[in-house]
């Protein structure tokens, strides 16, 4: 049985460098010498132990080749498991293979001219790719895409054998530019910049937003779509008359009209995932934790009281954001006549209130709160604002999610005041 030999040549640049000989086995499992036995033993455990650190170094750090990104039927594994990706957030794929269908599927779905169905296309096309790309559990891909030239990207889109739709190459060609230059700002970003310009970097001293404090600007902007009176039991009772309700005919409605979904695309399958009854079921079981009691006003829970972080900011997103975008969007896309709205409005999920003021829930006047809770954030909070003001202009700021929009601020608007706010905070700095 061979293997390889690492033997140690040096430390330079704070790594350790070995270089790698062959060796056979019975390099390492040679006999004991007399007087040496307990001293051979301790070397091979060493040996072992140090073999297998190595092993799982190397299999963690086993790279995804540009060809195996871009043939339509590879499989990416993480941890045993396949890595998806994602169209409006919510529809996945395991392979651009099984996205292509989808694809033909949807551009034929609507009576569109023959341009606009090629443009559906085209736009589907590109979000599958930059999902796959821009994956949220695993960096490969995007270090696959961007360690290598365009030239080498368009080779080896032309290389694959396999059937795809027209335009392929040029998606790719166009995902790798766009992030050659862009740094997407999430939570997880492996820059420090890209985490502390998310919402949801938390923010030790906390950070005071219209008379309250809270622990991220994440806190915020989800508690804000709760009126101040609203209570867990009035979130109680809304659940469990959508529980009641049999949701099919109502998505029906929005599936079939072709001015309703595509423009609004993302809103309609966050609604058919979260209008499921197992997923209205676990949104009032986690209303049941965190020692919630009925009486508790929703919006005053989310802020910073004498407990810091209460809630994570990411159980903010995915409980309350969720929970209020669901209300919101239901009371959105309902009919006038139908009762579910008088019950959303007898909750105050009929708009969000901020002082004195009602702003529309898909409205540009709410959508602008964003840039203002972040003049604060890193305008006033010096220490926000010397990370920011540090990204040299010439790199984009991107928020980019596994293709998942937000009715509430589309990421284009999102996008375009994070890169105001840098503005400004350089012009302060």
């Amino acid at each position: 049985m061979a293997g390889l030999k690492l033997q140690w040549i040096g430390r330079s640049g704070g790594k350790v460098h070995f270089r790698s000989e062959p060796v056979k086995a019975t390099d390492i499992l040679r006999p004991c010498t007399a007087g040496s036995g307990m001293k051979n033993k301790r070397r091979f455990s060493m040996v072992l132990a140090f073999l297998g650190l190595m092993g799982t170094i190397f299999s963690q750090a086993q790279q995804i080749t540009l060809q195996a990104l871009v043939t339509p039927s590879t499989v990416i594994f993480k941890d045993g498991k396949p890595v998806t990706f994602a169209v409006h957030g919510f529809v996945e794929f395991k392979s651009l293979a099984e996205l292509f269908p989808y694809i033909e599927s949807q551009s034929r779905r609507w009576k569109l001219d023959p341009g606009g169905r090629e443009q559906l296309a085209r736009n589907l096309l590109r979000e599958g790719i930059e999902s796959r790309v821009v994956s949220m559990i695993d960096e490969r891909p995007m270090e696959a895409l961007l360690t290598h030239t365009s030239d080498e990207l368009q080779s080896a889109t032309l290389a694959t054998q396999e059937s795809k739709p027209q335009g392929y190459a040029e998606a790719f060609l166009a995902v790798q530019e766009k992030w050659k230059h862009s740094l997407n700002c999430w939570s997880a970003s492996p820059s420090i910049a890209g985490r502390v310009l998310s919402n949801w970097y938390p923010i030790e001293e906390g950070i005071e937003l219209y008379g309250a404090g809270y622990d991220s600007t994440e806190h915020f902007w989800q508690a804000v779509k709760y009126h101040p009176d609203t209570t867990i039991q009035d979130l109680r009772n809304l659940i469990g008359l959508f529980e009641q309700r049999d949701w099919k005919p109502w998505i029906a409605r929005l599936d079939e009209d072709a001015d309703n979904y595509l423009p609004n695309a993302y809103a309609v399958e966050f609604l058919r995932h979260n209008l499921m009854r197992d997923r209205l079921r676990w949104f009032s079981e986690e209303l049941g934790k965190h020692g919630l009691q009925p009486r508790d006003r929703a919006r005053q829970a989310q802020q910073r009281g004498t407990q810091k972080f209460r809630f994570a900011a990411f159980e903010e997103k995915v409980l309350w954001g969720d929970l209020a975008d669901l209300f919101q969007l239901v009371y959105v896309f309902s009919k006038p006549e139908d009762p579910v709205r008088s019950a959303l409005a007898a909750r105050h999920f009929d708009g969000i209130y901020l002082e004195n003021r009602k702003l529309g829930f898909i409205s540009e006047e709410f959508r602008s709160l964003m840039l203002e809770i972040w003049k604060v954030k890193f305008l006033k909070m010096a220490r926000f604002r010397e990370v920011i003001s540090s990204i040299p202009m010439e790199i984009r700021l991107a928020h980019f999610l596994n293709d998942g929009d937000s009715p509430d601020i589309p990421i284009p608007v999102y996008v375009g005041y994070l890169n105001q706010i840098r503005e400004l905070a350089r012009a302060q700095h």
